[in-house]
C-alpha cells in the first residue's frame, strides 16, 4: 500500500430537493487500499460513490480522485474507474467472453482480443468463456462482473455491495482477488453489510444518513465508539433480553448463538443495569464487536428522509 492518495475530498454534499443525502462528507483513501463503506440502506452510501466516479454531479465540495478534480474532470476520472453495481447488468443470451468484448469496445481499450483473453485468464473464467452469461451461478456472474470491470485497467474500482446473494466460499474467493489485486497497487471502495467482509478491509467508513460518524481501522472504529459489552449464558436468554432491553444503561441486547452480548455506551450505568440480572447467569466482559457497533450506531443515528 502506498502512502500516495487515491482519493481525497472533502466537503462532498449531495442534494435531493429539499433532502441532503450526503452531508459535508471528507474521505481520504491510499492507493492500493481496500476501503470499507458501511451504513444502513438509504444513508447515502452508492450516491456517494457515484459523484467519485463522475456518474453524478455534487452540489458541493472539492478534492480529488486519481489526481483530477472530482468536479471539473469526472470523464477523466471515469476512463480511469471500474464501477461494479449491486445487480448483474450484462447480456445474459451472450457468452462471458462476448459480453467481455463488448465492454471492451465500449472503453476503446487497445488490442481487445488480447484483452478478453488475458481477464478470462486472470479471473479463472478459462474453459468456460462460451458459456451464456444467463446460465452462470451468483459466484461465476460476480467474477464476469469484476472481469468486466478490471477489461480496461482501471485504477480504482468502486464496488456497490458486490457479494450480495452469493454463496460464502465464493465470497472468500472474491476476496482473495481483491486481496491480490490491491497487492498489485488498484484501490477498492467497497461498499457491504456483511461484518466479516467489513474486517477484510484496510479502513472503514461508517455513513448514517448522509453524514459520516467514524473511520479508521476495524479496531479505531470500535474504539471510537466506546462500546462497552457484556457477553452473557444462561437459561431462558429470550426472556432475559426483553427484560434487559427495557433497563436505563442497556442499548443493546441481541442473541449471538447461546448467549446475549448485552451493550451500552456509559459503562456504569450498565453495571447497574445488569446487576439485578447476576444471578443464575454467567457474564463475561468482552471487547465490543464490529457487529455490535453497527448496530449501535444504526439505533443512535437520525433518518434523514424527512430532512
Amino acid at each position: 500500500m502506498s502512502d500516495a492518495l487515491a482519493i481525497d475530498v472533502r466537503g462532498m454534499t449531495k442534494r435531493f430537493g429539499e433532502r441532503t443525502v450526503v452531508n459535508d462528507i471528507a474521505l481520504q483513501v491510499r492507493t492500493g487500499e481496500i476501503y470499507g463503506f458501511l451504513g444502513p440502506n438509504g444513508s447515502g452510501k452508492t450516491t456517494f460513490i457515484r459523484m467519485l466516479c463522475g456518474l453524478l454531479r455534487a452540489d458541493g465540495g472539492e478534492g480529488t480522485c486519481l489526481g483530477y478534480d472530482v468536479i471539473r474532470e469526472s470523464e477523466l476520472i471515469k476512463r480511469n474507474v471500474g464501477y461494479m453495481t449491486q445487480r448483474f447488468s450484462f447480456y445474459e443470451d451472450l457468452s462471458i467472453a462476448e459480453n467481455l468484448d463488448f465492454v471492451a469496445r465500449m472503453y476503446a481499450v487497445p488490442n481487445r482480443r488480447e484483452a478478453v483473453a488475458k481477464s478470462i485468464e486472470r479471473l479463472g473464467l478459462s474453459g468456460r468463456q462460451r458459456q451464456l452469461a444467463g446460465e452462470l451461478s451468483g459466484g461465476w456472474k460476480q467474477r464476469l462482473a469484476l472481469a468486466a470491470c478490471l477489461i480496461h485497467e482501471p485504477k480504482l474500482l468502486l464496488l456497490d455491495e458486490p457479494t450480495a446473494g452469493v454463496d460464502p466460499k465464493a465470497r472468500r474467493d472474491f476476496w482473495e482477488q481483491i486481496h491480490e489485486l490491491a497487492a498489485d497497487g488498484l484501490t477498492f471502495l467497497i461498499t457491504t453489510h456483511y461484518m466479516d467482509e467489513a474486517e477484510r478491509c484496510h479502513r472503514l467508513a461508517y455513513i448514517a444518513y448522509g453524514n459520516l460518524l467514524t473511520h479508521g481501522t476495524v479496531r479505531e472504529v470500535i474504539d471510537h465508539v466506546g462500546l462497552v459489552t457484556w457477553s452473557v449464558s444462561g437459561p431462558n436468554l429470550p426472556e432475559l433480553a426483553r427484560k434487559l432491553r427495557s433497563q436505563p444503561g442497556v442499548q443493546q441486547a441481541v442473541a449471538f448463538g447461546n448467549m446475549l452480548h448485552v451493550s451500552g455506551s456509559d459503562p456504569e450505568a450498565l453495571q447497574q443495569a445488569i446487576a439485578p440480572f447476576r444471578d443464575g447467569y454467567e457474564w463475561t466482559r468482552i471487547r465490543a464487536g464490529l457487529e455490535d457497533v453497527f448496530i449501535h450506531l444504526m439505533d443512535t443515528s437520525k433518518d434523514n428522509f424527512s430532512s
